[in-house]
């Protein structure tokens, strides 16, 4: 799930540092860091869900976003990846730039067991949200709408979960990408990607 990269869309909190054109080079160097990495870890059974036009190179399934909020697009897709035969589906951003095949992985194992695994991001969100199909997303994603993109979204969903009798696990905490803190901390942090060190450097130099 992506916002596709264009100026004037998304990361508007690091726009003073980045600028609008900036801020769109930005989105589109996690989306493409993103896709690569997926496709490594499932080749073959990669979709993108974007809410625009974006051309990538990198081979996925293109889905449409369709709903009012985040949770009913995320719930469209799974349901869209899914369709007949429900299986297990990793459902991740491209907000947290240090996401590796060690979460992917361990969101992978623990679906074996459970029926929901959650990223926890710093922010109080989640960077990845597994499900066993489309029963576990229609549950952990239907809370309240105005939830999306504050601190509670982990805390509400994994609370929905839960009150569905579903079994919920959680991967170790990253942060994501958002406010200049965000790019001083990762900076610091050495999984940063080399590409978004390029990117920030000069962007953390300046502040």
């Amino acid at each position: 799930m992506a916002r596709a990269p264009r100026p004037g869309a998304g990361k508007t909190r690091l726009r003073p540092r980045l600028g609008a054109d900036g801020c769109a080079r930005l989105q589109a160097a996690l989306l493409e860091r993103t896709l690569r990495l997926a496709c490594r870890f499932a080749p073959g059974d990669v979709h993108l869900a974007l809410d625009g036009s974006y051309p990538t190179a990198v081979p996925a399934r293109r889905l449409v976003q369709r709903g009012a909020d985040l949770g009913e697009r995320m719930r469209h897709a799974v349901g869209e990846v899914t369709g007949s035969r429900p299986r297990p589906v990793l459902v991740i951003g491209t907000d947290a730039p240090t996401l590796s095949e060690r979460q992917l992985s361990a969101a992978a194992a623990a679906l074996c067991d459970d029926d929901v695994v959650l990223g926890p991001a710093l922010d109080g969100g989640y960077y990845l949200a597994g499900v066993r199909g489309p029963s576990a997303a229609d549950a952990v994603f239907a809370i309240e709408s105005g939830l999306w993109g504050g601190p509670d979204v982990l805390a509400a969903s994994r609370k929905a979960a839960v009150r569905a009798g579903l079994r919920v696990s959680l991967l170790e905490p990253l942060r994501d990408l958002d406010t200049p803190a965000d790019v001083d901390a990762l900076l610091a942090d050495d999984c940063l990607p080399p590409e978004l060190t390029a990117l920030l450097q000069p962007v953390a130099a300046r502040a």
